[in-house]
C-alpha cells in the first residue's frame, strides 16, 4: 500500500512539473503586462524548483526501497523505468524556457548543460562537458566559497540553501539568476548535484529602472525631490559642523504654460532639457541640482563663507537665462523666478528650507520688479495669516457675514445723487474688526474664489436693486465691479443678465466697472458680451482709469460710455499744477468722445471746487458719502434727494 502512494506521489509530482513547465511556456505567448508575467513566471518557477527537488528526493528513497525489498527481476524492470522516466525529465528540463540546468559530479565537472544554460551562459554543451564550475560561471571572489560549499554538501550533508546569485558567463557579463541545487545520490560513491538557475536579468531591469524612477526624473535626469531631500538633509549636517551657510534656490521659469501651449509639449520638454543642462553648469562639488515638477528646479549650494556670496550664485544662474534656447521651432528667451532660503536663518530642516524658498519665489513671481527675492518670517506670517484668512471667508460666504454697502455718486453742479456703486463688506459674526476688502478680495481673486463671492455679489445688488423698484425708489443705476479672474469665466456676463431677468430688472438698472489693464487683457469673446450689453443700454464705466495702460486710443475701441479718474489724480490736484493739467485733459477728451466723467476719492471742498471747474460730471467720496449699508441709502434716496451746494 505504502509503495502504491509512494509511487502515485511520484507520478503526481512529474505530472505537477510537467503542467508547471506548460505554464511557463504559455506564459511567454501571454500578452499580459510585464509586471504580472515576471511575477507570475518567478512564482510557477519557484514552485517547480520545489517539485523537481521533491522527485529527485522521490527517486533516492525509491532506489534505496527497491534494493531492499524486491528482487533481480523486478529491480532491473523498475531501473529500466527509472532510466525512461528520467529520460523523458531531461526532455522536459530541455524545452523549460529560461530555466538552466546543469549537472556535476563529485569534483564539480560538467556531465549535463541544457540549451537554456547555453542561453544563459554563452557555453555549448559539448564545449563545457568535463570542465570544472568554478571555472566556468563563478566569479572569481566566489570560487572558494563554492568549493567549500560543495564540498561541506557531500561530507556534511550541509545543503547548499536557494539564493539569487550574480554568476558570470563567457563574455564576463555578470549574469543574475536564482539557484537551487539538487543532491542525487547524496550518500553514495559518486554523488550528482544539479543546479536549477531561473534568469532574473528582466526582473533586475525592472528594479533598476523602478530605482531610477523612485530616486532621479526621467526626462532631464536630475535627482527628484525624495533625492534632493535626503541629499540635502547631509550637507546641512556637513555645514553644522562646520559651522557654515547654506543656501536653497528655487527656481521657476516664467510662462512655460504658454511654451507648452504655442510649441507643444515635445518642444516644452526639449526646453526643460535644455535648462537642466545649463543649470548643471552653475553646479560644484558642494551643489545639489534637481527637478521638481514641470518649470521648477531646486538647487543648495553648501560650504558659502558668508550670506553675501548667494548674490554670486543668484548672478551666476539668472546669466543662464540671457542667451535664447534654441528649438526646433525657433529660438526662445525664457526668463526666471528666484526664492532664495538660508541655512541655518531660515529651517534647520530639509523639508523647511525648500518649503521657505518656494515661499519666497512665489513672492518673486507676484513682483514687477524683483527677479528674485529671500525668504524672511515676514512673509511667512503675512501666508499664514493669509491661509487662515481664506477659510474665514469660505465661512463667512456660507454664514452671510458679507452684505453689500453702497456708495453714491453724485453730480458736481446739483448736489442730486445719480448712481451708487456697490462695494462688499465683510463684519465677522463673532463680533471682530472688519476686514478690509483691500485684504480678502485680492485674497478672493489668488486662490479662485472671486467667482463664488462675485456671482453672490450680483445676486445680492440685484435682488435689493429689485426691492427698491417695488418701493417706488427708480432711476438709481448700481454699478458692479468685475476683476479680470471674474471677466475670464465663460458666460460670466451671460450669468449677470440671467440674474437680471430674474428680478425683472433692465439694462439701465444695472451697471458695469472694468479697470483699464481687465480691458486691455480682455479676449475677443469678453469684448463681444460688452459690446452686446453697450447696445442694449448697459453703462460700462473703465474704473481707476490714469493708473492702468492710460492710453487714450483704447477709449475708440472699447465699448464704454464714462470714466472713473482715479483718486491718485483727485488728492493732489488743488495744489498740483500738473495734475490739474492731466485731469483737464482727461475730461476734455472724454466729453469729445461722448463719454461721462467721475472724479473718484473727493473728500474736500477745494477738491469737489476744482472738480466743478473742469466740468466733471459726477464726483464719490466722503465729502458728500461714506459707503452706506442699504437701509441708509433707502432713508437717502426718500428723505434727501437733493444736496445743498456750498
Amino acid at each position: 500500500m505504502a509503495d502504491r502512494i509512494g509511487r502515485g506521489a511520484m507520478g503526481f509530482a512529474i505530472a505537477l512539473a510537467v503542467v508547471l513547465a506548460c505554464s511557463l511556456m504559455a506564459l511567454e505567448w501571454t500578452r499580459v503586462s510585464l509586471a504580472w508575467q515576471q511575477g507570475a513566471s518567478l512564482a510557477i518557477l519557484l514552485l517547480l524548483l520545489l517539485t523537481i527537488g521533491y522527485i529527485a528526493r522521490g527517486w533516492r528513497r525509491l532506489d534505496v526501497e527497491f534494493r531492499t525489498r524486491v528482487g533481480p527481476e523486478k529491480l532491473a524492470l523498475a531501473q529500466r523505468r527509472h532510466g525512461e522516466s528520467e529520460q523523458r525529465f531531461r526532455a522536459l528540463l530541455e524545452s523549460l524556457p529560461k530555466v538552466a540546468v546543469q549537472g556535476y559530479d563529485r569534483e564539480r565537472r560538467v556531465i549535463y548543460w541544457n540549451e537554456a544554460s547555453t542561453q544563459l551562459y554563452g557555453y555549448d554543451a559539448e564545449e563545457v562537458q568535463g570542465s570544472l564550475l568554478e571555472d566556468l560561471i563563478i566569479p572569481g571572489e566566489m570560487r572558494e566559497d563554492v568549493i567549500r560549499a560543495h564540498r561541506n554538501w557531500i561530507t556534511k550533508g550541509d545543503a547548499i540553501p536557494p539564493g539569487e546569485l550574480e554568476l558570470v558567463s563567457k563574455s564576463g557579463a555578470p549574469v543574475a539568476v536564482f539557484s537551487h541545487h539538487v543532491m542525487l545520490g547524496e550518500h553514495t560513491h559518486d554523488p550528482l548535484m544539479f543546479c536549477v538557475d531561473v534568469d532574473l536579468s528582466d526582473q533586475k531591469q525592472v528594479r533598476r529602472e523602478l530605482d531610477f524612477v523612485t530616486h532621479f526624473d526621467p526626462l532631464t535626469r536630475l535627482p527628484n525631490r525624495r533625492t534632493f531631500e535626503s541629499e540635502l538633509e547631509g550637507f546641512m549636517r556637513e555645514c553644522q559642523r562646520r559651522r557654515m551657510h547654506l543656501a536653497v534656490l528655487f527656481i521657476d521659469l516664467d510662462r512655460f504654460g504658454d511654451v507648452n501651449v504655442a510649441r507643444g509639449f515635445e518642444q516644452g520638454n526639449q526646453l526643460l532639457m535644455q535648462v537642466a543642462d545649463r543649470l548643471r553648469e552653475c553646479q560644484q562639488d558642494s551643489a545639489l541640482l534637481s527637478r521638481f515638477d514641470a518649470d521648477e528646479f531646486v538647487m543648495a549650494f553648501a560650504y558659502l563663507s558668508a550670506e553675501r556670496d548667494v548674490l554670486t550664485l543668484i548672478d551666476r544662474i539668472m546669466a543662464q537665462f540671457s542667451a535664447p534656447f534654441a528649438l526646433e521651432g525657433g529660438e526662445l528667451h525664457v526668463t526666471a523666478r528666484l526664492g532664495v532660503s538660508l541655512y541655518p536663518d531660515n529651517g534647520r530642516e530639509a523639508a523647511e528650507l525648500i518649503h521657505h524658498a518656494e515661499l519666497a519665489k512665489n513672492r518673486a513671481k507676484g513682483s514687477d520688479h524683483s527677479r528674485y527675492w529671500f525668504f524672511n518670517r515676514q512673509i511667512h506670517d503675512t501666508l499664514l495669516r493669509q491661509h487662515e484668512l481664506l477659510e474665514r471667508l469660505q465661512r463667512a460666504i456660507e454664514r452671510q457675514e458679507l452684505c453689500v454697502h453702497y456708495q453714491p455718486q453724485v453730480s458736481s453742479m446739483s448736489g442730486r445723487i445719480e448712481n451708487l456703486e456697490a462695494l462688499v463688506r465683510w463684519f465677522p459674526e463673532d463680533g471682530g474688526e472688519p476686514v478690509p476688502p483691500s485684504e480678502f478680495i485680492p485674497l478672493a481673486e489668488r486662490f479662485n474664489l472671486i467667482h463664488r463671492l462675485g456671482d453672490w455679489i450680483v445676486r445680492e445688488v440685484c435682488r435689493q436693486q429689485a426691492c427698491w423698484k417695488a418701493a417706488g425708489l427708480n432711476g438709481y443705476r448700481i454699478d458692479i465691479n468685475f476683476s479680470g479672474r471674474q471677466i475670464a469665466v465663460p458666460g460670466v456676463f451671460d450669468q449677470l443678465q440671467r440674474c437680471m431677468q430674474e428680478y425683472h430688472l433692465n439694462h439701465r438698472d444695472i451697471g458695469i466697472e472694468l479697470t483699464e489693464n481687465v480691458l486691455v487683457q480682455a479676449d475677443d469673446s469678453v469684448l463681444e458680451s460688452l459690446h452686446r450689453l453697450y447696445h442694449r443700454g448697459m453703462k460700462i464705466a473703465i474704473d481707476d482709469f490714469g493708473t492702468g495702460y492710460s492710453t487714450l486710443s483704447y477709449l475708440k475701441l472699447f465699448p464704454v460710455t464714462s470714466l472713473k479718474i482715479d483718486r491718485s489724480f483727485v488728492t493732489d490736484a488743488p495744489a498740483s499744477p500738473r495734475d490739474r493739467a492731466i485731469l483737464a485733459g482727461i475730461v476734455f477728451i472724454a466729453h469729445r468722445l461722448g463719454l461721462e466723467v467721475v472724479a473718484e476719492g473727493v473728500e474736500t471742498l477745494a477738491q469737489l471746487e476744482l472738480m466743478r471747474d473742469l466740468n466733471c460730471d459726477l464726483v464719490q467720496g466722503h465729502y458728500h458719502f461714506r459707503p452706506m449699508p442699504a437701509a441708509e441709502v433707502q432713508r437717502l434716496m426718500r428723505d434727501q434727494p437733493l444736496l445743498s451746494i456750498p
